[in-house]
């Protein structure tokens, strides 16, 4: 049948697989956030506590960070279009059970299975864009599978709260499985078949490694936010770092890492690792800090505080049909610098925001926040990946996708962090108000500064190769020699 034909075939400018890993990465990104708000209607079905149910957020996640090193490895080993609609077959399964978890237990590790078919899903959908995508169609492909890992942490909690109001929780699952099904059927007929490659060995050192490392800096970053500073926070987060090194040191020296680092020593995506992590960590913070800020400090419901972040949301959705011709207009290191600057700013100008402020200047500031964050993110993505090696290619992806996980998830952590900070320069009777999350802002902005100002030791002309149109159409990537 032509529906799984084996046969490899060119994809043409503007083709539909850049949209189809988009609507894959949507379904992703948007459900490490949907269930926030359903969580106390959920625990009151499995007859929990609803602080406990954090459980599933938190097992999505770090199965996430913890699979993703090893997603290159099975992408080369199995082929890429078997691994993506492998995961795509788990991700709908696993919203299936899901759906049907009666117990805390059972929902988590369905989760788990999540966060697995995830960590496939994300790295490896990226892969096949990058390796069947000319370069002067790089900037769009990369723009459209970017702009779901803006939007969806942003939509899913208010997304959630309106299905568990009006239907029940359970849809937050279930819509999973036409969009899961549809996602496969495409996947089968658009991504090329490239045979597996055999005789490479699997990095269980370095899985091992890699995932303790991330596991103990999450873990170790939470127990500091419980209130209490003691030995066992220290010495996870010290450890972590430790075992770090180990891999770092490990990767450097093994035949087959599972963390390849030589595209570490191209600056153009260096600059997106280090620089870009720092920025992460500060844009991974502020859905974290805002709608607590705006329930805590301001007053609000949580449905109300919500919609109020939707006008990062809108941003974004503004901000898309100019990102592409803006980096074929200028060049990434005045757009990177230019437009970190103004995000900084932004992340600064909300430590100015009070209850008397106007709402139609914060939602102003929160527009342009959301505006200066998809730009960013954009010429972040793109930029990696500009003067890669094809041979390289597999190795950059899966590292750029291991930073960018644990970099958002340690926004979160460190935006708690803040907080923690924070409470000690003000009076303890003071309670959380919205000062404190005025240092918090301070401190995460500088996160983004830094962030911005690793863009100096970018080369003027980095990126150029992807922003020139060719009037030539070259081979994809997978097909060259």
């Amino acid at each position: 049948m032509s529906f799984f034909s084996n046969k490899k075939f060119s994809l043409p400018p503007g083709s539909a697989l850049p949209l189809l890993v988009a609507g894959a990465f949507f379904m992703e990104n948007l459900d490490a956030t949907v269930i926030v708000t359903a969580l106390p209607q959920m625990a009151k079905d499995f007859g929990v506590h609803p602080v406990d149910m954090n459980i599933g957020v938190s097992a999505y996640i770090l199965t996430l960070t913890v699979f993703i090193p090893a997603s290159g490895w099975i992408a080369n080993r199995f082929g890429t279009r078997n691994v993506f609609s492998l995961a795509l077959i788990l991700f709908t399964l696993a919203s299936l059970l899901c759906s049907a978890s009666v117990s805390l237990s059972t929902f988590t590790a369905a989760r788990m299975l999540q966060g697995f078919a995830g960590a496939l899903m994300v790295p490896v959908g990226r892969l096949v864009v990058l390796k069947n995508t000319q370069k002067s169609d790089l900037i769009r492909a990369i723009a459209t599978i970017t702009w779901p890992g803006l939007v969806a942490p942003i939509l899913g909690p208010p997304l959630g709260g309106f299905i568990t109001t009006y239907a029940s929780w359970h849809w937050i699952f279930l819509l999973n499985l036409p969009l899961g099904i549809i996602a496969l059927v495409f996947s089968r007929k658009l991504i090329p078949q490239v045979e597996g490659q055999k005789g490479v060995p699997f990095d269980v050192t370095g899985f091992v490694l890699t995932g303790a490392a991330c596991l103990g800096l999450i873990f170790g970053l939470d127990m500091f936010n419980q209130g209490t500073i003691n030995w066992k926070p220290v010495t996870m987060v010290g450890g972590a770092v430790i075992v770090g090194a180990l891999a770092v040191w490990h990767s450097g020296r093994a035949t087959h890492p599972l963390l390849p680092l030589t595209a570490l020593k191209i600056k153009s995506y260096a600059v997106t690792i280090y620089g870009g992590s720092l920025f992460r960590v500060a844009i991974g913070a502020l859905p974290f800090l805002l709608p607590l800020m705006f329930q805590l400090g301001y007053g609000m419901n949580a449905f109300d505080a919500g919609l109020l972040v939707l006008a990062v949301f809108a941003g974004n959705l503004a901000m898309k049909p100019f990102t592409s011709p803006i980096l074929h207009r200028f060049r990434f290191k005045s757009i990177m610098l230019v437009n970190g600057l103004l995000n900084s700013a932004t992340i600064f100008a909300c430590a100015l925001l009070t209850p008397d402020v106007p709402t139609a200047i914060t939602l102003l500031l929160l527009f342009a926040s959301g505006m200066t964050r998809s730009m960013q993110f954009t010429a972040l993505n793109t930029l990696a990946f500009s003067q890669v090696p094809a041979e390289q290619m597999g190795g950059a992806n899966t590292l750029f996708n291991t930073a960018q996980q644990l970099s958002t998830g340690l926004g979160i952590a460190i935006g708690a962090l803040s907080l923690r900070v924070a409470e000690h320069f003000l009076p303890a009777s003071a309670g959380m108000q919205t000062g404190t999350f005025h240092i918090a802002f301070i401190i995460i902005g500088v996160f983004s500064l830094a962030g911005t100002l690793d863009s100096l030791t970018l080369d003027p002309t980095a990126g150029d190769e992807i922003r020139r149109k060719k009037e030539s159409v070259p081979q994809p990537a997978s097909s060259q020699k």
